[in-house]
Formats: C-alpha cells, sequence, structure tokens
C-alpha cells in the first residue's frame, strides 16, 4: 500500500457530524464527508494485510485496498472506477450500510478499523461533483427484453446490469417514485432522494423504461397501494418480455397479536414512515400520523426501529422510548472470538444520540386505552433468556412481579419483516421457501431462477429482509444469470 507505517501513524477519523440538537429541526442529511486529505490519511491506515477480509466481508466484495491505496495517492477517478465495478450504487452504501467490511477489517484484530464507509462516501461525491458519473449507454441492442417487479436496490442494480448489456429493460413500481424502500424506507435525513433521482437520470439515459403506479399481481386482487393506477398481469408480463425479475423488497411486517392492539395509535413502522418522506417529497398527506407531543413506544431495536426513533423526534415528540425483546449485548465485542465476523455488540446509531430511552429484555403484554379506542399505555414484563434442557435452544422467561406501564400515545411496531408480498408470488405461481420468499438458488445454470419459466427472483423477494447491499449484490447477480439465459454466456461481473 501507498504508506507502509500508515496504520500505526494514523488514527482512524470518524466523519463529522451536527449536533443533534440542531439536526432534529430539519430532515436534510447531516454527516459531512471527510475532505481529500482525511480521506488520504484513512486510505493510508490500510495494512496490505495479504489476505483482505474486508472484500469476503463486503456483501458486494468491494475491492476495498485498491480503492484505498488510490485515495491515498489522490487518484480520485480511477478510485471511483475500480469502486464502480463492483458496485452500481456506492452514495446508497456510503450512507446507509452498516459496513460489515470494516468489522472484517485486519487492523480491527486489535485496534479502530480503516474508516472503509467514509472512504468509499467521499469517493462517490467527489465522483458526482466532478462530473465522472455519466450514462454508459450499451454500444449494440440484443433485442431481447426484460421487465424488472420493483425499483429498490436489487431491481435498479438489475436494470442498469441489463441495460448495459444491452437489453431493453423496463422496471414497474407500485408507488408514485422509484426507489422502493430507499424512497420510502429510509429517512432523508440519512439519505436524500436526490440520490436516488439522480441514478434514476442516469440509467433513463441508459435505456431503462421506468413505469410508475403499476402494481404487477392479478386484476381485482391484493388492495392497491396508494399510488398504483392499473395492475398488470403476471401472465401479461411472461407473455411480452423474454424475461422477468421479480425484484421487490419484504414487505410483510411482523405484528404483534396482544390485547389492544386494535386501538388507535398503534401502527407497523412502515405506515408511519413512508408518510413523512411523503410530506418530504412536498406531499399532502391526509391523516398523517404524527409524533408531535405525544409519548412514542418504539418496539423493536433493529434499523427501522431507529428510524422511528429519529423520525418522532423530529416532529417532536414528548418523549420517545425504544424496547428490544433480546438481552443488552456487550458495549465491545470479543474480537478473538467473533473477528473477521459480524459481531454483536451493542450500536448507537444517530438516532438513538438524538433522544431516546432504550430497554432491553422486555416483552409488551397488551396495549391500554383511555377508553374510546385510543391508546393510552402499555404494560410491559421483563424476561430472562434461558436455555430449554430438553432442545438446547434459548426460550424466553417471564420475570415474576417484573410488569410495569409505560405512558404511549403512539406506539411503532418495528420487529422486521416475515416475507415479501406474497400476492406477486402467488400471481406467477411461484414455489416459496418455508419462510414465505420465492425458491432460488444462487449457483450453477439455475442461479436466481424460480420454478416458473422466465421468471427469477433477486434481493428481499428471495432471500428475505436483509441490508441494501445485499439486495445489490442479488440484482448484479441475478442480472449476470438474465444475461446468461438470454444469451447463452454472459461478461457481465458477478
Amino acid at each position: 500500500m501507498g504508506k507502509i507505517t500508515g496504520f500505526l501513524e494514523y488514527q482512524r477519523l470518524e466523519e463529522a457530524a451536527e449536533a443533534p440538537e440542531s439536526r432534529r429541526k430539519h430532515w436534510h442529511e447531516f454527516v459531512v464527508h471527510l475532505t481529500d486529505e482525511q480521506a488520504a490519511v484513512q486510505g493510508a491506515r490500510c495494512m496490505d494485510c495479504g489476505i483482505p477480509f474486508c472484500n469476503n466481508g463486503c456483501p458486494v466484495n468491494n475491492i476495498i485496498p485498491d480503492f484505498n491505496d488510490l485515495v491515498y495517492r489522490q487518484d480520485w477517478k480511477t478510485a471511483l472506477d475500480v469502486l464502480h465495478s463492483t458496485n452500481n450504487f456506492p452514495e446508497f452504501t456510503g450512507r446507509v450500510c452498516p459496513a460489515p467490511c470494516e468489522a472484517a477489517c485486519t487492523l480491527n484484530i486489535n485496534n479502530d478499523p480503516v474508516g472503509i464507509k467514509s472512504i468509499e462516501h467521499a469517493i462517490i461525491d467527489k465522483g458526482w461533483a466532478e462530473g465522472w458519473v455519466v450514462p454508459q449507454p450499451p454500444a449494440k441492442k440484443t433485442g431481447k427484453a426484460v421487465a424488472i417487479v420493483g425499483s429498490g436496490p436489487a431491481g435498479l442494480a438489475a436494470a442498469q446490469q441489463l441495460a448495459r448489456a444491452g437489453h431493453e429493460v423496463t422496471v414497474f413500481e407500485k408507488n408514485d417514485r422509484m426507489g422502493g424502500l430507499l424512497r420510502y424506507g429510509i429517512p432523508d435525513f440519512k439519505m436524500e432522494k436526490s440520490h436516488i433521482d439522480r441514478r434514476v437520470a442516469q440509467m433513463q439515459a441508459e435505456g431503462v423504461t421506468f413505469r410508475t403506479g403499476v402494481r404487477v399481481g392479478k386484476l381485482g386482487g391484493a388492495k392497491t397501494s396508494d399510488f398504483s393506477k392499473e395492475t398488470v398481469e403476471a401472465g401479461q408480463l411472461i407473455a411480452e418480455f423474454d424475461a422477468v425479475v421479480l425484484a421487490g423488497g419484504a414487505e410483510m411486517p411482523r405484528d404483534l397479536q396482544v390485547p389492544g392492539r386494535e386501538l388507535r395509535g398503534v401502527h407497523y413502522a412502515m405506515e408511519f414512515l413512508p408518510q413523512q418522506n411523503k410530506v418530504v417529497a412536498g406531499d399532502k398527506i391526509r391523516g398523517q400520523i404524527l409524533a408531535t407531543g405525544k409519548h412514542v413506544v418504539v418496539i423493536g431495536g433493529g434499523d427501522t426501529g431507529s428510524d422511528c426513533v429519529g423520525t418522532s423526534n423530529r416532529h417532536g415528540a414528548a418523549s420517545v422510548a425504544q424496547f428490544e425483546l433480546l438481552p443488552q449485548p456487550p458495549a465491545q465485542e470479543n474480537k478473538e472470538l467473533t473477528w473477521p465476523y459480524w459481531p454483536v455488540k451493542l450500536r448507537t446509531s444517530s438516532s438513538h444520540e438524538e433522544g431516546v430511552a432504550r430497554d432491553w429484555a422486555v416483552t409488551t403484554k397488551r396495549f391500554n386505552d383511555d377508553g374510546k379506542g385510543n391508546v393510552r399505555s402499555l404494560t410491559a414484563a421483563r424476561i430472562d433468556w434461558q436455555k430449554d434442557p430438553m432442545t438446547g435452544q434459548m426460550k424466553m422467561v417471564e420475570v415474576p412481579g417484573s410488569e410495569f406501564d409505560l405512558p404511549a400515545d403512539l406506539v411503532l411496531l418495528a420487529m422486521g419483516f416475515v416475507s415479501p408480498a406474497a400476492a406477486v408470488l402467488e400471481a406467477f405461481g411461484i414455489d416459496k421457501d418455508t419462510r414465505g420468499n420465492a425458491r432460488a438458488a444462487t449457483e450453477g445454470k439455475d442461479g436466481y431462477r424460480t420454478s416458473v419459466e422466465k421468471v427469477f427472483a433477486a434481493g428481499d423477494m428471495r432471500r428475505g429482509q436483509s441490508l441494501v447491499v445485499w439486495a445489490i449484490r442479488e440484482g448484479r447477480q441475478c442480472a449476470r444469470a438474465v444475461d446468461e439465459y438470454l444469451m447463452g454466456d454472459s461478461t457481465l461481473p458477478r
């Protein structure tokens, strides 16, 4: 690498961020990417370790040591080329990826890892600022047509790769704007939607056709979304296109069936979050779910729950609490046991820093009303996780006498997602796995193919709820599988 002793001389530098008390007042991004000089120092910390575990830790297999070295040498344009060779949308992952590459960094064994995510963020932002990110239309067309159902990161990645291979690509999205959960799941303060818009513009210049407000399924089937204006039947896509890629998100939220679930004020997180994204985009939302002046309880300790916390604070909630069913993880992982794998440890998000009362090993027993059908409090209890002597599995046992009540005018259920929309898979007649996802392998000649001829599946639709970076990987790999199916072979990277 550029500076052999850099990892000994320089410390990790976190990206600067606006103070919590001021950023709670707006919906814009508040993290500032590193300067050229700061990024060069972070690149210098890369160890030339011989076996770059970071590559395997990254789901898209970013060539991390190479772009670290290029940034150290200030060869930014080549660094961008290297980054784009494995990742279609580094501006997405550079903002919202949890960075499993950094957990796998060799320097992380006994020190702070290289700030890989911050370097990626700096590279792509500089690329856009310098005008280096341009459309790459194909040199010739293949005459083949592909339909992509869903415009989240998996669908967009598959669409861009297939368009660059020369296929006619049409993306169908049921909402009024492209982006899937990037658009209507991730708050604007984490990722502003202009990043999606300029990628869509780039892809349109590459030949991709986007159709919004279109639900794919059966006429008279599932209830249409707020913006779906028409329904295209599954059979019509199979008949009109040479291949179909199902790339929708995991949309079926996990419910909490306890007494009082029907009360007004108890909502899924994905009823709450998309509304605010639409408001930021300039839409008028009738009866918007607001946390203003309310005692908010978020049930679920993951990223979606964290997003609910940040959004509630920006609404001006009276208080925000967050429950997690699992025990509180350790502040620091045992690296000798976990490295280079993703460790279980206490993680404090930027939304947590803005104000929240967090609690662990808590189960919600019921929601209590105000006598008029509105939730006003909840009753919870503490639990202990114990190993079942017969099965060896961990099970939760309520701690006797640990019940407590908590004020709750708004309860947000953020406990993850159980499967993609069943109506889409059923409309195509696709075999599902035990978790309700489309059954499709990832390797061999049948990679990403479903049980229905010409129909492929990628992202959450195939693997279930996962990260944006995994969706991009699956979209890219699925695109290669489709290209091989249509043309006999493919030059697209996996």
